[in-house]
């Protein structure tokens, strides 16, 4: 998820999943074209103050944390001591499911995770465009679609995630766009766009490791 060498985000993912023929950056292409063709017409544009939408859902997320309705954590790349500390700093988080894993993932090691990853609310998408999934339908640990990935591999929200969550978690992440694709986006992801993903995190192994080594994880 780290710039464009990223798999995570790729529209390989998106196809898989049956949107056939259309790709991610042609759905942000049209959003971004429609307007008014005559006084009749008042359809919205979904992305309209996108970047002052966006800021607003970090600071919401900031206060669900604030009154115990979320978590947060501190991204990975600071600590408590950084000068100037904002809340685009930190993930928020609910859990979801607890699991009995007792370590967590460490940046080198390579993770086995199921994800669904949205993006804010808009007015045609009420929980948020998906744009990337490994599962289809409600979440189910004996029918989702694992994947395996370097930590390191993503965007910082979601690492940060993985680092602090334990095999047999499932948590929903609320990342800032600032631990995403930033101001600039990528490819398919407009910039500013904050990220919500629900991640369940199955094993993790460290490097050089065999997979019948961290059954017990």
């Amino acid at each position: 998820m780290k710039g464009e060498k990223v798999n995570i985000m790729n529209l390989k993912a998106i196809m898989r999943k049956g949107v056939i023929g259309v790709s991610l950056i042609h759905l942000f292409t049209l959003s971004l074209i429609l307007v008014s063709c005559s006084e009749e017409n008042t359809t919205e544009d979904e992305y309209a103050n996108w970047q002052e939408r966006n800021e607003a859902k970090i600071d919401q997320w900031a206060a669900l944390a604030n009154n115990g309705t979320y978590q947060k954590i501190l991204t990975y790349t600071k600590d408590a001591s950084t000068p100037g500390l904002e809340n685009g700093d930190y993930i928020y988080y609910e859990v979801l499911e607890t699991g009995d894993g007792k370590e967590s993932p460490l940046y080198t090691d390579t993770v086995r995770v199921a994800y669904r990853g949205r993006l804010i609310p808009t007015t045609s998408y009420s929980d948020g465009y998906v744009i990337d999934q490994t599962y289809l339908n409600d979440f189910d640990w004996n029918t989702a679609n694992m994947t395996d990935y370097a930590a390191s591999n993503f965007v910082n929200g979601f690492t940060t995630a993985l680092m602090n969550m334990h095999p047999g978690d499932h948590w929903r992440v609320y990342i800032p766009y600032q631990l995403g694709y930033g101001s600039s986006g990528s490819t398919t992801i407009k910039g500013y766009s904050n990220l919500t993903f629900d991640i369940a995190l199955k094993t993790f192994w460290h490097p050089g490791e065999q997979m019948e080594m961290f059954k017990s994880r």
